[in-house]
């Protein structure tokens, strides 16, 4: 049941006190007079909706209510009455609350007033410092006719159809071997496979694994010596020597299709022409090029801030950015087991989820310090930016301009933006020349 609107004032504070840096206290008063009324104002509501044998359903006298009922309605009018006393008490002191409060009720009496202490968390006071001293290397570069060149070689990799070659093993083949393992003269677990496919040149082997199986041809048995490193997942092998004896049973060569208009359309190129979608790939690279030059900076003003900030975050701030990476984490892995996000352990997360309030923290104080406001003109540049990576860009648009979640989703991110612009222009940025090659190696997610 709601508790019913009183005009009369049902707060009165107490000093507050400070139980630690960040967690606050105050003693906050209900009157007896606040209470009495609320409590005759939910009974005459009750009144009009319990049903109690004997009476019509609106007539139930206010004492039989109150016989029936008082104990519960008590309940929500003192629960009701708790929260609008701590929200007026929050207004009144003009303070932002980090988190949900936390109520003990003092002693009850009939007819007194409800004494309670109240705790809650505040946000920590921050002051920007120190920006000019950020210091960011800015790895510029363009998207090269070679580099769209290589894209389209890569396309057709993924595409190709893999054929049994009498020919030695390259460095771009695919091998099916056996092997056994050994460490100091004995097979260790793991180390002993039949059939194994190994497409090469993708680094799924410790070094020097793959090298010695280039220029080999099928049938061929030999040996394959090679050391674990010393930052190896298993304890047990670090840093040891180790001979694998294998044979080579098939070696297989990419067969790579021709940039037919079947081919081409599968990409999305209505017209089936190399022309249209070099294009088309070429938008996507410099798309890509131009994000991830942009992360690049971005994750070093996190880290400048950061460097130059020492952050007290609210444990609730914590806990919530936790909570989100727990679900953040099994959407990852697609949790086909319906697991509760509860479940996995706190400590796993404790450490990114701090460094990402703190971040979060330090944005929103440069967004109030420099009096930042959403660039509606940078919201749509954003959504015009996703929407061409999809076959309908137009319908894409449309759908976010519709949906009042993902359009404040965006300005959000567009206000971060903005805050992070300002701050890399007080910070030290060198421009370094770069390549989208070099670009790809260091963000392998990059391109189509």
């Amino acid at each position: 049941m709601s508790v019913a609107d009183e005009n009369t004032p049902a707060v009165a504070t107490e000093n507050e006190k400070v139980s630690s840096e960040l967690v606050r206290k105050a003693t906050l008063t209900i009157t007896a007079d606040a209470f009495a009324k609320a409590m005759q104002s939910e009974l005459i509501r009750a009144s009009k909706t319990v049903r109690v044998d004997g009476f019509r359903k609106g007539k139930v006298p206010l004492n039989i209510v109150e016989q029936r009922f008082g104990a519960s309605i008590m309940q929500d009018v003192i629960g009701g009455l708790l929260q609008r006393t701590y929200f007026d008490y929050l207004s009144n002191e003009k303070i932002m609350p980090a988190s949900d409060p936390t109520f003990n009720v003092h002693q009850f009496e009939p007819n007194s007033d409800i004494n309670f202490e109240v705790e809650y968390e505040i946000f920590p006071e921050i002051k920007l410092q120190d920006l000019d001293k950020i210091e960011i290397e800015k790895k510029v570069a363009e998207v090269e006719e070679s580099d769209v060149d290589e894209m389209l070689n890569t396309l057709r990799k993924q595409q190709a159809t893999w054929v049994v070659s009498e020919a030695v093993a390259s460095k771009e083949a695919r091998v099916t071997i056996d092997f056994v393992g050994q460490v100091d003269g004995e097979v260790f677990e793991g180390g002993e496979a039949k059939d194994f496919v190994l497409v090469m040149n993708e680094n799924r082997m410790i070094p020097g694994f793959e090298d010695a199986i280039v220029g080999r041809k099928a049938g061929e048995s030999f040996d394959i010596n090679v050391t674990f490193p010393e930052d190896y997942q298993s304890e047990n092998l670090k840093g040891k020597a180790a001979i694998f004896k294998t044979t080579l049973t098939k070696v297989e060569e990419r067969e790579l299709p021709e940039f037919s208009a079947s081919f081409i359309k599968r990409f999305g190129v209505k017209d089936g022409t190399l022309e249209s979608l070099r294009a088309e790939v070429k938008k996507n690279m410099i798309r890509e090029l131009k994000a991830v030059i942009k992360n690049n900076v971005k994750a070093q003003i996190f880290d400048g801030l950061l460097a130059n900030h020492k952050v007290t975050v609210p444990n609730a701030v914590v806990k919530r950015e936790i909570d989100n990476l727990k679900k953040q984490a099994l959407a990852r892995f697609g949790n086909a087991n319906k697991m509760d996000p509860s479940n996995l352990p706190d400590a796993l997360f404790e450490e990114e989820a701090k460094r990402r309030s703190s971040i979060g923290l330090l944005l929103s104080e440069a967004i109030s310090h420099f009096e930042l406001k959403v660039d509606e003109e940078l919201v749509k540049t954003m959504i015009e930016e996703i929407a061409s990576a999809y076959e309908n860009p137009a319908e894409v648009v449309k759908h976010y301009n519709k949906d009042k979640n993902l359009m404040n989703s965006i300005r959000n991110v567009a206000l971060e933006q903005q805050a992070v612009d300002t701050i890399e222009g007080k910070a030290k940025v060198t421009e370094v020349k770069s390549s989208f090659a070099e670009l790809l190696k260091q963000n392998p997610s990059m391109g189509m």
